[in-house]
């Protein structure tokens, strides 16, 4: 497997595992979490899902992913989200058990569109986590790209189901962070360029430089140096970004990370899964607990269309 390869089921059997680990204790808040901590992959709770069951945040980015075996085409990307939907399309057990409300609306106005240019929501309270969650395929695919091209593209997927440019610029801090960890920089490092690469198309354009101030505590540096009680973990997509960062730079392995990110709380299986896509670029797949990976529901299927999905994209 070449080292492309062995990045993308690093990354993306990260994501997944960070989402199982959530998916049992979604919506419990962080004094529960406190006094319960998370320390393994369990089963049941908030779904009665067994160990190792994900959500819709893999279910899309497997989505995602297997589209593009045939090449980039946000229309079809948009079905396979339809397919999963309305008959359970790559999910852990053929069950789709959580669906976001402004994915659902999205992807609902999509089947009558059939246009994914107009099916996401532009509203400014539209800004949950939904596209930032399933995004991180496209690192792989856009590494070589000049960054307009990349950024077009990471804009057109977002906005099949998230289309305000808060929730687009979200997704690109996040693919320009990956790219420079699967381009083998430090967390730190990777956190400077993502920061340059935000600050600069931010300059291109007048409503995204008046985004800027909603990527505050990002920008300024030093996130990792908040207080936990200043971060939050809900679905807003800049707290779910905030958190995944704090986690990633307040950590030391991809366990440690994914397990910090479910005890903050709330959207747990998001955060985890945002954050574990990361921390598993940035420590390895030979890094992820063995035991949660042969736990993970579908592993086999998953490795499978990592493969495919590196060989489509060389």
């Amino acid at each position: 497997m070449d080292n492309i390869g062995i990045k993308i089921n690093a990354g993306i059997l990260g994501l997944a595992i960070g989402d199982a680990l959530g998916v049992p204790v979604e919506f419990k808040n962080r004094s529960y979490l406190k006094a319960n901590p998370v320390i393994d992959m369990i089963g049941y709770g908030t779904y009665g899902q067994p160990a190792g069951t994900w959500s819709d945040d893999s279910s899309l980015t497997f989505c995602l992913m297997q589209s593009m075996l045939n090449g980039y085409n946000p229309t079809h990307i948009a079905k396979l989200f339809l397919r999963w939907k309305n008959d359970a399309y790559w999910t852990a057990h053929d069950e789709c058990f959580d669906i976001g409300i402004t994915t659902a609306d999205a992807i609902n106005l999509f089947s009558k569109t059939k246009n994914p240019k107009t099916s996401g929501n532009i509203g400014e309270n539209s800004n949950g986590n939904g596209s930032l969650m399933r995004i991180l395929p496209l690192a792989f695919y856009t590494i070589n790209m000049h960054v307009a091209e990349r950024f077009q593209i990471i804009n057109e997927v977002s906005s099949i189901t998230h289309a305000h440019i808060r929730s687009v610029l979200a997704c690109y801090y996040y693919i320009e962070f990956a790219i420079a960890l699967i381009n083998g920089k430090n967390k730190f490092d990777a956190y400077k360029i993502a920061n340059k690469k935000l600050q600069e198309i931010s300059e291109t354009n007048a409503t995204y430089k008046k985004e800027k101030v909603h990527f505050y505590h990002i920008l300024a540096g030093d996130i990792n140096k908040l207080p936990e009680d200043e971060i939050e973990s809900s679905g807003y997509v800049i707290h779910s970004l905030e958190a995944s960062m704090w986690c990633l730079l307040n950590s030391n392995s991809y366990k440690e990370t994914v397990l910090k990110a479910v005890n903050l709380g709330s959207d747990t299986d998001t955060t985890a899964a945002i954050v574990g896509g990361l921390a598993g670029l940035l420590y390895g797949y030979k890094n992820i607990p063995t035991m949660w990976i042969e736990k993970l529901a579908r592993k086999e299927d998953i490795l499978h269309l990592c493969k495919a999905y590196d060989h489509s994209i060389q």
